[in-house]
């Protein structure tokens, strides 16, 4: 079971993670004894979510020709290339050549969207410092596989090139987060209301990181 205290929560929060470890969000004032008692109340609940869970069906680790990714948010099929020409494969609006379309897919397109993100995502990044006067020194696009971005003390922000697979709001988001600790290294009740002033939908966007992080896996 993971306990994380929040000072924004004004209750216990029960949540299953998706590697099935329960995860509690103690408020304000709570404590870690309560935050189990809680889970221990809501035994059954844990078990339909697990059983729930594990009838889920796997997200394919190959991908081929006819897969379902994200992109942007939206779930686009990978098909083959226009006009039949050999090499070429397309999803959404991409198109580009791989070295065999009948197999794994998957490094081909992943090195394509990283090379997007990390096209894409700095200027977004630097727009964002600018209108908001926060002093982003360095930007980088990185493969990460626990978290979505981070922001160092020495002004560097870091983000996960799976963003190009978000919506355009929660990469936003992700964006204004982490910029928002150059002015609070920390997730106080301070960081959290300066992200609320410049970003009044983050709460929803953190829910759609939260449901999609199998996505870094």
């Amino acid at each position: 079971m993971v306990l994380v205290h929040n000072p924004r929560a004004r209750r216990y929060v029960l949540r299953l993670r998706p590697d099935g470890a329960a995860r509690v969000t103690i408020p304000r004032g709570g404590s870690a004894a309560e935050a189990r008692r809680f889970a221990e109340r809501s035994v059954g609940w844990l078990e339909r979510e697990l059983q729930r869970l594990s009838s889920r069906p796997s997200r394919p680790t190959q991908w081929l020709i006819g897969t379902e990714i994200l992109f942007r948010g939206d779930l686009v099929r990978i098909e083959p290339g226009v006009n039949g020409e050999r090499g070429l494969i397309r999803f959404a609006n991409e198109v580009f050549k791989v070295a065999d379309p009948a197999t794994d897919l998957r490094p081909a397109i992943e090195r394509h969207l990283w090379r997007l993100a990390a096209k894409e995502l700095p200027p977004r990044v630097l727009e964002y410092a600018a209108a908001h006067q926060l002093p982003a020194r360095r930007i980088t696009v990185r493969n990460q596989r626990s978290r979505w971005g981070s922001c160092s003390r020495h002004g560097t922000i870091s983000l996960n090139w799976r963003l190009i697979q978000a919506p355009p709001f929660v990469r936003d988001y992700l964006i204004l987060h982490e910029l928002t600790h150059l002015r609070e290294m920390n997730h106080s009740a301070r960081f959290w209301r300066e992200v609320e002033r410049i970003c009044p939908y983050y709460d929803t966007a953190e829910r759609w990181l939260k449901q999609h992080s199998s996505v870094l896996r």
